[in-house]
């Protein structure tokens, strides 16, 4: 009798367990069958300004960089400025100590020495001509012959000599001008770099050779912005247009600048076609930038101020259409109404709503991720 009391109970309570597994069961498939109410944020237009621009990367440049080089050949004897001060126009930089090539050297000397040797017997025949004039023996004509013979001879003589103070020194002594061995500014600004060094030989420039730069001198006060611009953005810039500069070492500090030239020709630059730009760039007061600092310019193509916006991601495009899920409940259960609106610019953000909303309307946002416990 009690073992059959036992099984009975054992029966009831396995009848019970399986009984309450298919009742969960079922519930569970009954929730999961459910639709899942998914609510949204509202978003409201509001009127902001829009712009869309191209970024174009490059370095700021003085607009003019002159590179001093010697007019004469030899070896640096002194230096007198450094890289970073600054110089007048006509300032000395370096003076150059002549080395004289022995074959030059040894013609000009040849020379004066001819030269010398010429005039004294020219000399001699002009003074006794002289006599002879004096005393009515000869012609005025002869005379005048005689002497023009001597002075060019003079002539002769001191041309040789100034040749060969020319090829030892640099310079003649009797010259008017400044000695091609001082090597002096021809800008007013600042020395940006002074490659050589005191006793580095240079050379001369002439029709065949650059010559050796002693010093680069630019103005730092006029500077510009060159960069690149790719293909698919030239045709939209074009002179005259501001430009916001970013330069990265000067804690991206921003200048405004203006575009003043664009390459009428293109380059190929890693698989892509680039175009030059140029922009002037405005130097506040107190503000100074090195050459050759790396910049991004923003180049603002098109712009339009005060006018109604939404969230680009609000708006659902279907071919040369615009809608956005208008609001029309709130609650208990939100209700949306696809609306058909005109767009104008967008810079990727937000765009602008030309017609078919109101700074009043509500529009669906993004959808609210419910927050897990």
């Amino acid at each position: 009798m009690k073992n059959r009391l036992v099984k009975k109970v054992m029966r009831i309570l396995l009848l019970s367990l399986i009984g309450a597994a298919v009742l969960g069961t079922f519930y569970f498939l009954w929730k999961k069958a459910q639709p899942v109410v998914t609510e949204y944020e509202f978003v409201t237009p509001k009127r902001d300004t829009v712009e869309t621009k191209t970024v174009a990367t490059g370095n700021v440049e003085p607009r003019y960089e002159v590179l001093i080089k010697p007019q004469i050949s030899g070896i640096i004897s002194e230096l007198l400025k450094e890289a970073g001060q600054m110089v007048t126009m006509g300032e000395i930089i370096a003076r150059i100590k002549v080395i004289p090539e022995m074959v030059q050297l040894n013609s000009a000397e040849s020379r004066v020495n001819l030269s010398g040797i010429s005039l004294k017997q020219v000399e001699e025949t002009f003074k006794r001509d002289e006599q002879l004039y004096q005393q009515q023996v000869i012609s005025t004509e002869e005379y005048e012959a005689s002497k023009a013979v001597y002075l060019r001879a003079k002539e002769e003589k001191e041309n040789a000599q100034s040749a060969l103070e020319i090829i030892r020194d640099g310079i003649a002594k009797n010259s008017k001008v400044a000695s091609t061995t001082q090597i002096r500014s021809t800008i007013t600004g600042m020395i940006l770099d002074i490659p050589i060094k005191e006793g580095n030989s240079v050379i001369q420039s002439n029709n065949f050779n650059d010559g050796t730069t002693i010093a680069s001198v630019a103005n730092m006060k006029d500077m510009i912005f060159v960069g690149n611009v790719d293909e698919t953005e030239i045709g939209r810039i074009s002179e005259g247009m501001p430009i916001k500069l970013t330069i990265g070492a000067l804690e991206s500090q921003t200048f405004d600048a203006v575009l003043e030239y664009v390459s009428p020709k293109g380059v190929e630059k890693n698989g892509a076609i680039q175009f030059e730009i140029k922009a002037a760039v405005t130097i506040p007061e107190g503000s100074f930038i090195r050459a050759g600092y790396s910049a991004n310019a923003e180049i603002v193509l098109k712009r339009v101020e005060d006018v109604l916006t939404v969230p680009e991601s609000t708006v659902e495009f279907h071919g040369d259409s615009a809608f956005v899920q208008l609001v029309k409940q709130e609650k208990p259960t939100q209700l949306f109404e696809r609306h058909v609106i005109q767009t104008g610019l967008s810079d990727g953000i937000k765009i602008e709503v030309k017609d078919g909303l109101t700074a009043d309307d509500k529009i669906r946002g993004a959808a609210i991720v419910p927050q897990k416990k």
